[in-house]
């Protein structure tokens, strides 16, 4: 990273981390121990992206004055516990007047490029403050505005960023800064070619400090978040639920499709290119350790047939029959096309002689708050063929290794299931897991009963 090539880290830390005072004393306290951490990136305070988001919907007026002030609260008690610096009050207040004027902007006419500006007000005031928390430990911090190095297209709220220019333009203006001090900069935002503000989209965070690090060439990358570390499930369902020390790239890129909410799936794809392993840890508890995600071949020890169970609520199977599908071509690629107009991915599809049955993930609906499966989708779907819809399911898989290639394998996890229906299942497109829908209402009582088979 600098001249004599030292360790660089990235460390992120998510709005839990920096959710108050106390909070983010912590999360310095993390840096400071580090002296390999060269670059921090944050989301805002937890809360504060949900009041933005609501903002950016052009709210009445009254309850745009609540979310305001509740703005102004959660920032103002971190202030408060700062020694007194009319600097750091000003600038919190002009960006504080600016969402104002953004969301008044808002209640007239909304926008997706207006959203994201709004929105990416909640970063660059937690870096701010968290800028003064290290200054008041006596440390070298300064900030750094992240939208002058990441660049993206103009896709506003999931803005896709551009690779070769984010390297070029850390190396320009990024890396020098960070061999000399401790660079405290923003995850989640970045900007297009004419200067307006772009969001990566929800758990951009994570994806920010990724490709931070891949264009530092860093050492590793540490996502600070509320769990220490990555669980054969989750532990809120499972209190026996086991801690994974280290993991493959593809085992936690599955698991965090297929629900886990540690990490986000974009995040890997920086760091596997890169070779860079990423650290996932509690910023409450920094001593309890946490999971390391590697490229497979760092992993010395064998892996195992099972890693863990993933659940993912909100899902929506469609079911589409036509008798115009037997012995025909082309009915599956028009199906795809009519969803691919409508800017909706598929997670599993299973056919039948005269119908399709596919999956999507309902629990990511629009930034705007409406519907994936629009009326206009569903009309023009049924001009092909009927469409059934099934909602208020969940999806369960189980990852592991070499799953295809172990006998009696399905009968180990169905066995489990026979007091449940299974409304649809997919096994052998991957050799990384085995999936399947059941009832929300089933689907805890399922990861209880799959993982104690499994890892109990």
């Amino acid at each position: 990273m600098n001249s004599s090539n030292q360790s660089c880290v990235i460390a992120k830390f998510g709005g839990t981390s920096v959710a108050d005072y106390e909070a983010m004393k912590n999360s310095a306290n993390i840096v400071l121990t580090n002296p390999d951490v060269k670059v921090v990136v944050l989301s805002a305070s937890a809360g504060v992206t949900n009041l933005l988001v609501a903002l950016a919907e052009g709210r009445d007026t009254e309850i745009r004055q609540q979310h305001l002030a509740k703005l102004h609260e959660i920032q103002y008690n971190i202030l408060s516990a700062l020694p007194a610096n009319p600097a750091l009050r000003d600038e919190i207040d002009q960006v504080l007047n600016n969402i104002a004027s953004l969301s008044e902007a808002a209640s007239l006419a909304t926008s997706a490029a207006l959203t994201d500006e709004l929105v990416s007000h909640g970063e660059l005031m937690s870096s701010r403050l968290f800028v003064e928390i290290l200054k008041e430990q006596q440390q070298d911090a300064i900030w750094f505005d992240v939208r002058r190095v990441i660049r993206t297209d103009n896709k506003f709220g999931k803005a896709i960023p551009q690779i070769d220019e984010i390297k070029q333009l850390c190396c320009a203006h990024l890396k020098s800064l960070a061999e000399k001090h401790i660079v405290v900069t923003q995850g989640f935002i970045g900007s297009e070619n004419s200067g307006k503000t772009t969001t990566l989209g929800r758990g951009g965070s994570d994806y920010t400090a990724a490709l931070l690090g891949e264009a530092l060439h860093a050492s590793q990358i540490d996502i600070w978040t509320d769990v220490a570390g990555i669980y054969t499930t989750d532990p809120r369902i499972v209190p026996n639920a086991k801690r994974i020390d280290d993991i493959t790239f593809a085992e936690a890129a599955e698991m965090a499709t297929f629900g886990a909410k540690v990490l986000h799936p974009a995040t890997l794809v920086p760091a596997v290119r890169s070779n860079i392993p990423v650290f996932v840890g509690s910023s409450k508890n920094p001593q309890a350790g946490g999971t390391i995600v590697y490229n497979a071949h760092s992993i010395t020890s064998e892996l195992p047939l099972f890693r863990s169970v993933s659940l993912r609520r909100k899902q929506t199977l469609l079911t589409l029959n036509s008798l115009n599908m037997l012995h025909a071509q082309g009915f599956l690629a028009n199906v795809f096309t009519i969803l691919a107009k409508h800017n909706i991915s598929v997670d599993l599809v299973t056919t039948s002689e005269v119908s399709v049955a596919l999956t999507i993930d309902t629990a990511g609906t629009n930034t705007d708050g409406s519907s994936l499966l629009t009326k206009a989708l569903l009309d023009e779907l049924s001009t092909v063929c009927c469409v059934e819809v099934q909602e208020d399911l969940a999806l369960i898989a189980i990852i592991g290794n070499h799953l295809t290639s172990v006998k009696g394998m399905t009968k180990q996890i169905f066995g489990q299931l026979e007091d449940f229906s299974v409304r649809l299942s997919c096994f052998g497109a991957s050799t990384h897991n085995i999936c399947f829908l059941v009832k929300s209402s089933d689907a805890d009582s399922i990861v209880k009963i799959l993982h104690k088979a499994i890892f109990e």
